[in-house]
């Protein structure tokens, strides 16, 4: 069960490498959280992320999981629950796709669909059935801005965001009432301290940058708060609302 302050005690990272997730596990481990399942595909990454968090002295475990797999996520996701109470399931996993050889390769195009919005979608209803049925659980959805207006340089992973973040918003509304809570967590440009993060290598700097591990803050301070939508930094709630209102022809002008 979660402490008094409502953070996890047990949780579940679906994307079990994630800079993000791991940033997360980091903090409530710190926090008291002494249950921590990684869920991606068998790697030597996912075992060096498992034996790293051992060393802060939780209970760590690997299961594996493939987003681009829904028909296997009832059984694997099961078993996780079946073992125990899942106080917190963070929803880390999503890929990036190359802009421009996506365009050209429709299949490649379909892939990041898949893996940011279906696989999820397949992923978040498990979860949030099983910790329905346990009668308590925060289900934390990493989506993104990029998925609160689609631009030229990204709209293939800015739509599938954009599906996973109404997507979330409406499954929140259906587990209302339920004793689960459903959080959307919308990052902008995540670089890892002075080095950019796997996803965002490559591209050019932005303002309202963050980090990892000030995403794992905003997430602590939401899940203390009982948010159901968090902006990080925050200051990106107001900028997203003036971009999202802009005429476009002028939106097309944007540097963005």
């Amino acid at each position: 069960m979660k402490d008094a302050f409502g953070l996890p005690r047990s949780l579940l990272i679906l994307g079990g490498t994630s800079e993000i997730g791991l940033a997360t596990a980091r903090r409530l481990i710190a926090r008291r959280a002494r249950t921590v399942w990684l869920a991606g595909r068998p790697s030597p990454a996912l075992d060096t992320a498992a034996d790293r968090l051992r060393t802060l002295g939780a209970d760590v475990r690997t299961v594996d999981f493939d987003a681009l797999d829904p028909g296997s996520h009832e059984e694997v996701l099961g078993k996780v629950f079946a073992e125990g109470a899942i106080d917190m399931v963070l929803l880390a996993f999503g890929v990036l796709g190359d802009q421009a050889h996506d365009e050209a390769e429709p299949l490649a195009a379909v892939r990041v669909a898949q893996t940011n919005y279906t696989g999820a979608v397949s992923a978040g209803l498990v979860c949030a059935g099983a910790m329905q049925t346990q009668g308590h659980g925060s289900l934390v959805v990493l989506s993104s801005v990029a998925g609160e207006r689609a631009r030229r340089a990204d709209f293939i992973y800015g739509s599938s965001k954009a599906g996973l973040d109404a997507f979330a918003q409406g499954l929140g509304d259906a587990m209302y009432g339920t004793g689960v809570q459903v959080m959307v967590v919308r990052p902008g440009f995540v670089r890892s301290g002075s080095v950019r993060s796997r996803t965002t290598a490559g591209w050019p700097e932005t303002p309202l940058a963050t980090t990892p591990e000030a995403v794992a803050t905003a997430i602590e301070l939401g899940l203390r708060r009982r948010s159901e939508t968090v902006w990080v930094p925050g200051a990106l709630r107001m900028v997203m609302a003036a971009v999202r209102h802009l005429p476009r022809p002028l939106f097309r002008r944007l540097p963005l």
